[in-house]
């Protein structure tokens, strides 16, 4: 169990690009599971300027926890990151950022916390304006073109539907546990997450 994987999350970050041309692209599937969660608990983002961001909360246990999708575009992504974790006070351990994952296979999940940036700008931009790794990552993997010169390509790209029927699935099973790992119950995520097929979870 990674250090700090029991704090209970303040900030939940989906990341993508903004706008209708890339709203359906792989590099947004950690927006796609934010909006997902938004409209499952009838939760409205509104744009908020001085975070970069479109911006909502809830509460679990009475307490509250933001919720941001980066308005910038994804290699800027630290900059509503930053502002809204420097706003508020939120320590790293207790930021949960949601993103695509090349090096996992679609429609698998895994849990990380700490780690480098693994080559996504999203990532590498935050580490940047936060000044240290030791946030939360919740991967959501979107597979790998094959070849690093198609990389840029394929991410900026819809998924075929079968793939996009794969994260979606992914998706569903991650929101149906999401309040656990928001409650910092990683032990007992893990252990429902093991027993589903094609998902797989790392801390």
């Amino acid at each position: 169990m990674a250090e700090g994987a029991n704090t209970p999350i303040q900030l939940l970050v989906g990341l993508g690009n903004p706008g209708p041309t890339y709203a359906e692209t792989r590099h947004n599937a950690g927006a796609w599971l934010l909006e997902r969660f938004c409209q499952s608990n009838h939760l409205d983002l509104k744009t908020e300027t001085k975070f970069h961001a479109r911006v909502g909360k809830t509460t679990f246990n009475g307490k509250e926890v933001k919720i941001l999708i980066p308005t910038t575009f994804m290699n800027h992504s630290g900059q509503a990151v930053g502002a809204i974790s420097k706003y508020y006070n939120i320590p790293l351990n207790a930021i949960l950022i949601a993103h695509d994952d090349l090096d996992i296979p679609t429609g698998c999940v895994r849990l990380k916390t700490g780690g480098g940036h693994g080559g996504h700008n999203g990532l590498r931009d935050i580490i940047h304006h936060l000044g240290g790794r030791e946030f939360h990552r919740l991967r959501i993997g979107i597979g790998h073109p094959g070849h690093k010169d198609h990389v840029l390509d394929y991410v900026l790209h819809r998924p075929s539907k079968h793939e996009e029927q794969q994260i979606n699935l992914a998706i569903d099973e991650v929101l149906g546990v999401l309040p656990k790992i928001i409650q910092g119950e990683w032990s007992t995520v893990m252990n429902q997450l093991h027993s589903f097929s094609g998902i797989s979870v790392k801390s």
